[in-house]
């Protein structure tokens, strides 16, 4: 499971540090594609494949599923670690994210994310005054957190 938050800067050649910790999870190889909300989401191939399965129960008459579809796939691409734990991310990925130096790694369970620093900042001090309100309406008073 991918947990923790991590910061870590992009250099010009937009190669970008991996965490140590996530690295023997996310195996030789592992996808980096296009996340919600602007950032980026990283799947080991095992991840990615479950996912995939998804999407290819997806009613393609539906035009939401052929355009999360095109969303999602079109920018997916095959990372892998080079010898000090760095993958490269294409251009248009870092355009997506607006990445500029500055990166927010985040474990969501089963996927990372990838975020502009400033992103992930004004996603946090957002989401963070309405923690108590999401919870309560997800969890039913049975789930202890």
């Amino acid at each position: 499971m991918f947990i923790g938050e991590y910061h870590h800067s992009i250099d010009d050649k937009g190669r970008l540090i991996i965490p140590s910790k996530f690295r023997e999870e996310l195996g030789e190889k592992f996808i980096v594609t296009r996340g919600i909300e602007n950032c980026l989401f990283v799947y080991s191939e095992e991840n990615w494949q479950k996912i995939v399965n998804k999407l290819e129960t997806l009613p393609f008459t539906k035009r939401d599923a052929r355009q999360f579809i095109r969303f999602f796939l079109s920018g997916a691409t095959v990372a892998e670690l080079d010898k000090q734990g760095r993958i490269n991310i294409t251009s248009p990925l870092i355009s997506y994210a607006n990445i500029k130096k500055e990166c927010v790694i985040i474990g969501t369970g089963d996927r990372l994310e990838i975020w502009s620093e400033e992103s992930w900042n004004d996603f946090f001090n957002s989401a963070k005054d309405n923690m108590s309100d999401i919870a309560e309406n997800l969890f039913n008073e049975s789930v202890n957190l």
